[in-house]
């Protein structure tokens, strides 16, 4: 089996795997020309990229320093923490699906959709991603969900939730009705 990563806001892809790579060659060159160099993109393909990372998160990945000894271009904060956030999950992308509580290795009969009831046994919440743990008798599932989307979800340990498991994704939503978030959008159920 083989997945991909990425990290979405309200369904828009922010990183994934090339974006990382981009940011790296940043870090480890300081500077971006020399980054594209490393990794054979042109330059304002590589601006391009940043340009609309910066948009969609609504915050600087680098920074770009002129002149002196100190110059070059630099990851920001939020740009070293985007690269945490893929690689923390990523990691458990890879480690969910060596598990042998991973969907491969549950005893479901799956289609495109099925409906699943559950009770929420752990979340671990991130600040761009969180994995949410369902209770599904007599396995657990992890839900990997944006922290933004967990917010407005509104669920706590200990609720009854359902885990709505499509080919892609599973997608949770509160058994009490509220409906969940799917690829950033509502998701009032089908």
């Amino acid at each position: 089996m083989r997945t991909k990563v990425w990290l979405t806001e309200d369904g828009k892809p922010i990183i994934g795997a090339g974006k990382v790579k981009l940011l790296k060659a940043i870090d480890e060159e300081r500077s971006l020309r020399k980054a594209c160099s490393k990794l054979d993109i042109s330059y304002k393909h590589a601006w391009l990229i940043l340009k609309k990372m910066n948009e969609r998160v609504g915050h600087e990945v680098v920074t770009t320093i002129r002149g002196g000894k100190g110059q070059g271009t630099f990851l920001t904060d939020y740009g070293k923490q985007l690269i945490s956030e893929y690689e923390d999950s990523r990691s458990f992308v890879d480690i969910t699906f060596g598990d042998e509580t991973s969907l491969e290795n549950i005893s479901f009969k799956l289609s495109a959709h099925n409906k699943l009831s559950g009770r929420i046994v752990g979340i671990d919440k991130g600040n761009i991603v969180s994995k949410v743990k369902v209770e599904i008798d007599p396995d657990v599932l992890t839900s990997i969900i944006t922290s933004e989307a967990l917010e407005r979800l509104d669920v706590q340990e200990g609720d009854e939730v359902f885990a709505t498991i499509k080919s892609t994704e599973v997608v949770l939503s509160k058994a009490d009705g509220k409906a969940g978030m799917k690829n950033g959008k509502l998701d009032e159920g089908e």
